[in-house]
């Protein structure tokens, strides 16, 4: 049936933005905290997504050549099964390489020798947006979903009469 992988698309999606949100507000909590071990403070950390993918279905997906004969054409597994590892997952979470901002301060313990302290690299303003962001295509999955329960409710009421 193909409700299932549309649910499974909307799934992932939630997932993967319920996770950026987190390492957002980790982001937001920790712009002032230090290394103290180090000194270093917090560097601001970036979600990277990449498409779902299983190594077994991308491989049965271009080597099964089943056949399948209809008046329009011949037609082959791998356009059956297009939506079948389809979805998205976190792939990475990275450390952000902008620079860290220098604040002249030489009676600062943390100071290096020129008498700068450096501060995180989390840029507030940055984070509302990136959590609106996140926010709204967590929204737009949900409502994916809720369209695709729709549909399968219709077709199960069709089915029934």
């Amino acid at each position: 049936m193909a409700f299932l992988p549309s649910l499974e698309i909307g799934y992932s999606g939630l997932s993967a933005q319920r996770l950026r949100q987190d390492i957002i507000n980790q982001n937001i909590s920790n712009q002032y905290s230090y290394n103290t071990s180090t000194g270093q403070p917090y560097c601001r950390q970036l979600t990277v997504f990449t498409e779902q993918k299983d190594f077994a279905g991308v491989l049965n997906k271009y080597t099964t050549k089943y056949e399948s004969t209809h008046h329009r054409g011949v037609y082959y597994r791998a356009n059956l099964d297009k939506w079948r590892n389809a979805g998205v997952t976190v792939a990475a979470v990275i450390d952000d390489d902008a620079p860290f901002i220098p604040v002249y301060d030489p009676d600062n313990p943390l100071a290096d020798e020129d008498g700068y302290v450096y501060h995180s690299n989390v840029d507030n303003t940055k984070e509302q947006i990136d959590l609106m962001a996140t926010q709204r295509a967590y929204e737009a999955n949900v409502s994916a979903i809720n369209a695709v329960k729709a549909m399968m409710s219709k077709a199960m009421e069709l089915k029934g009469s």
